[in-house]
């Protein structure tokens, strides 16, 4: 078990070798773990989360916020979002001239929606609690997937040209 400090804090984490190509910090129920490839020097593991401390600090503490708040999801909520995000798609199939095979609202822990190499979206429904234009956004996101499968300036320019202002539905987003 290793340890870095950020703010006067000192955080534990646990370097695993694997084999894998790139190095990479994941953060589960406030543990960190560093998973590096087989080969690597520790030192250069050490540095990497000595670079990432603030980050990991900031994760720390949104999970810690996170765990007081009521994740629950009332039925209504869940038919009100069922709604905006079905005639959404439709409305952007329509635009984009892409359609998903499917689309599911789903608990999702990583991501507000994903899209799926088979074209099937998922929308996380923990989006119930958001605006109707933050979930407008998530699913045309999702739908702009259909057509480039990657983050790329294509992408961000599809997005764009069905909404011109997604950076402020993005943001809030982002917010905790």
């Amino acid at each position: 078990m290793y340890e870095i400090e950020y703010n006067g804090e000192k955080i534990p984490y646990q370097i695993i070798n694997s084999k894998i190509k790139n190095m990479y910090i994941y953060i589960k129920d406030g543990n960190v773990i560093v998973k590096v490839p087989n080969k690597l020097k520790e030192r250069y593991a050490i540095d990497f989360v000595n670079q990432k401390s603030k980050w990991i600090y900031k994760k720390i503490k949104e999970s810690e916020s996170q765990k007081g708040k009521n994740t629950t999801v009332e039925q209504k909520d869940i038919d009100k979002l069922e709604t905006i995000v079905m005639q959404s798609v439709e409305e952007y199939s329509n635009m984009i001239g892409v359609r998903p095979n499917k689309v599911k609202l789903k608990n999702i822990k990583y991501a507000w929606g994903s899209c799926s190499s088979k074209k099937n979206i998922s929308i996380n429904v923990q989006l119930a609690k958001k605006s109707e234009m933050e979930i407008k956004y998530v699913v045309l996101h999702e739908m702009c997937h259909l057509k480039h499968m990657n983050h790329s300036k294509a992408f961000w320019d599809l997005v764009e040209t069905y909404m011109p202002n997604y950076k402020i539905y993005r943001k809030s987003l982002k917010q905790v």
